[in-house]
């Protein structure tokens, strides 16, 4: 009897198929269109070169959200947060979000059954706030002035700020002030501001949580110092607060430290929802004590998305989850959820600062008290530097960024560890484990530095 052969279905092997023997083009557009899921794994597999989030301790940002937080998010791609008529949800879950947001920061004129009546917007992270918040602070500065024409307006801030302040003064024609450091001290002092500033200066710059180190500015002694000159001189210069990375930690973990709009100087204040608002990026918000400092020049009113709508944004069309996500966390978390976070995050920030200052080898600059992040340098005369730990790390899988001090410390390095949502204790010791076994490998096989090169600064 002869064998009849049986036709099945056409074979379409994973990794033995197009993907093996074509390779995909990655400089043009393909020829041919791709079959979704061979598409799909072609991405999937070359993103799996990449990092680890979840062990990347260098980065402010949020890796981790509640699953149901990802499944709305995901629900809202679509969303085009611009369209406010055509999404009249999504508009009003911003407008309450901004309303909480200037809540939080002790604003003006705020009505409970009126979400409007907070001066503020969402943006694309706080690099886009900081653009908005500077912008209010030179039209108001040209009001001000009258005549403006031959006079350059300035800005003054520390050395430390985050780069997008240089961004901002280059791109708007603004003369920036940089305050220097020290070698011990890596923020600015109000007697820096005050030889600093005068009749042009648009506005001061303080950080509620610096990039370099964690720590917060003085801002309430700026303040004080400021308001003794407009006595003094009739100088009234106003503060901007760059709360990107503290402000929605400083709020819960200190809640009666004045550093927001209960400060009378303090005009605007900008904050990441990305950080610890705890949403995945890009999400931002800056928030002004009131609409008078708001300049009316700077809102454009359109029409042509199918009803009136004022406009205050750098960017137009830009997806909506991002908001959707915040405003999960703001019902979900609530002030005790957000509260409970922040002191669990920076409990286990000073454990490890404890652990640290406990070794032979570490000077710890912030412990974690102030925000969730420990900077610190090694101490003594060592044969390897703060680079060489950093890269040692990397082969355990962990992402802890050695860079320089700005200007005034440039003398100093550091490392830093940037304690999130979802870095728990159990992680922590295994980061104490792991720095431990690369210190005593440097000790043993390192005669000098090896990598002394800066390495990438991460936000």
């Amino acid at each position: 009897m002869s064998r009849k052969h049986v036709h099945g279905p056409t074979m379409s092997p994973a990794y033995t198929g197009r993907l093996s023997t074509a390779p995909v083009p990655s400089l043009r557009l393909p020829d041919d269109p791709l079959d979704p899921q061979a598409a799909y794994r072609f991405i999937h597999d070359e993103l799996m070169l990449d990092g680890s989030s979840r062990l990347n301790l260098a980065t402010f940002v949020t890796t981790w959200m509640d699953p149901e937080a990802e499944k709305l998010m995901a629900e809202t791609f679509d969303k085009n947060m611009i369209d406010k008529d055509e999404y009249p949800a999504t508009a009003a879950i911003e407008s309450r979000c901004v309303s909480m947001v200037a809540d939080l920061f002790h604003a003006e004129d705020l009505r409970d059954d009126d979400p409007a009546s907070a001066c503020g917007v969402s943006t694309i992270g706080s690099s886009e706030a900081v653009m908005l918040a500077g912008l209010a602070l030179k039209w108001r500065w040209r009001e001000k002035v009258g005549d403006w024409n031959g006079r350059t307006p300035n800005l003054v801030m520390g050395a430390n700020v985050q780069v997008v302040w240089e961004k901002f003064c280059r791109y708007f024609d603004v003369e920036p002030r940089y305050l220097p450091m020290a070698e011990d001290r890596y923020v600015i002092t109000p007697e820096q501001v005050l030889a600093n500033v005068d009749e042009d200066t648009i506005g001061v710059v303080g950080i509620l949580g610096t990039t370099f180190t964690g720590e917060l500015e003085p801002i309430a002694e700026i303040c004080a110092a400021l308001d003794q000159l407009a006595q003094e001189k009739g100088l009234d210069i106003p503060v901007h607060v760059d709360a990107a990375s503290g402000g929605f930690v400083v709020p819960f973990l200190h809640p009666d430290l004045h550093w927001d709009f209960r400060l009378p100087r303090v005009v605007s204040i900008n904050v990441s929802g990305h950080k610890y608002g705890l949403t995945y990026p890009g999400i931002g918000f800056v928030v002004w004590r009131s609409k008078e400092h708001l300049p009316e020049d700077l809102v454009f009113r359109v029409n042509y998305l199918g009803g009136d709508m004022p406009t205050f944004t750098l960017n137009f069309s830009r997806p909506g989850n991002q908001v959707v996500g915040q405003y999960y966390n703001f019902l979900r978390l609530g002030r005790a959820g957000y509260t409970q976070i922040m002191r669990c995050l920076s409990d286990t920030a000073r454990w490890i600062g404890d652990e640290l200052r406990g070794s032979e080898h570490f000077e710890v600059i912030t412990d974690g008290s102030a925000i969730p992040v420990i900077a610190c340098r090694l101490k003594g005369k060592r044969p390897y530097t703060e680079f060489d730990v950093s890269h040692a790390l990397r082969a355990y899988g962990w992402q802890v960024p050695a860079y320089t001090m700005p200007e005034g410390a440039t003398d100093i390095a550091v490392l830093r560890v940037v304690v999130r949502e979802g870095f728990s204790a159990d992680l922590a010791r295994a980061l104490r484990d792991d720095l431990i076994t690369v210190l005593n490998s440097l000790d043993e096989l390192k005669p000098k530095g090896q990598f002394d090169d800066v390495q990438p600064f991460a936000h």
